[in-house]
């Protein structure tokens, strides 16, 4: 007697697709999506809108002799300048930090793990009365630097740039870091047997690896150096066309009720800002597809 095989029966597309779909403990794309829009909406547009309809009110005559002083240029220059610098600085020496703290072990790695992050929990008032108290010309560094290397830091732009640093070093670092914990050490040991010295290892293996988060700790930093007040008012001395930045500018206007004034600054900072950001993603994008190829 034979047996009789089950027939199979037919799956449509649709079936098969809902048998595909994976669970997701979230609520549906359209809920979430519209949660998402109303959030960002109600946190990030429309106090950025309104910032911009306010300034809308002043005619271009008044905007532009509000926002091309040369007291406000002067500001420009400072925060933008001072910004780029420690955003540099930071991606240099905060690069060398992530590496150590990845590759190399020593005693006290994770009180020095920890101290990484004391810039963000600091307040940043704390900070700068710190700094200005370490280097001032009667603090404990200030004294040595002024008066071995004839240098003086604190109420000068070097001041600023400092306090910049230190609130920036952060964002490079813990960008850096899990990227080089994820890095493939097999790939360093491939271009080693086949020759290459540890330079050449370095710039051709780790650096294209580490380049799209080096890039975006850079753009972290600056974007967070560039609205700073707290730690910097303090180490910056304020002096008009010499080291007041342009957050406390913005502030100045503020208690002296001109407040068009105040935010017609703060949409060039806007500008320029997004500006820097939509650069440092652009060039973001072309070293991932780069790395990519």
């Amino acid at each position: 007697m034979s047996a009789v095989l089950p027939v199979a029966k037919p799956v449509s597309v649709e079936a098969a697709k809902k048998k595909r779909a994976p669970y997701r403990v979230m609520p549906g794309f359209k809920l979430s999506l519209g949660f998402t829009v109303f959030y960002l909406t109600l946190i990030v547009l429309i106090p950025l809108s309104s910032v911009f309809l306010k300034t809308f009110t002043m005619t271009w005559e008044a905007f532009w002799g509000a926002v091309t002083s040369d007291r406000v240029m002067a500001s420009y220059r400072l925060t933008f300048g001072a910004s780029l610098i420690a955003a540099s600085l930071n991606v240099v020496f905060g690069g060398i930090v992530a590496w150590v703290l990845v590759r190399y072990r020593f005693p006290g790695k994770r009180l020095v793990d920890a101290l990484v992050d004391l810039p963000f929990a600091l307040p940043t008032a704390v900070a700068g009365i710190t700094l200005t108290a370490l280097y001032s010309s009667n603090g404990w560094l200030g004294t040595f630097i002024e008066g071995t290397l004839g240098i003086k830091v604190a109420f000068t732009p070097l001041g600023v740039v400092l306090a910049l640093t230190f609130i920036g070093l952060p964002f490079v670092v813990r960008t850096v870091q899990p990227v080089l914990e994820d890095a493939e050490r097999e790939l360093e040991e491939a271009a080693a047997s086949l020759g290459a010295s540890s330079l050449q290892t370095f710039v051709k293996v780790v650096f294209p690896t580490i380049l799209p988060s080096l890039m975006t700790g850079f753009a972290l930093a600056f974007a967070r150096a560039t609205g700073e007040y707290g730690s910097v008012i303090f180490i910056a001395g304020n002096m008009p066309m010499v080291s007041e930045i342009t957050p406390l500018f913005i502030i100045t206007k503020l208690e002296q009720y001109d407040y068009t004034g105040a935010t017609a600054i703060a949409v060039v900072m806007l500008i320029v800002s997004f500006i820097m950001l939509l650069t440092i993603n652009l060039l973001q994008a072309w070293a991932r597809g780069k790395s990519g190829k």
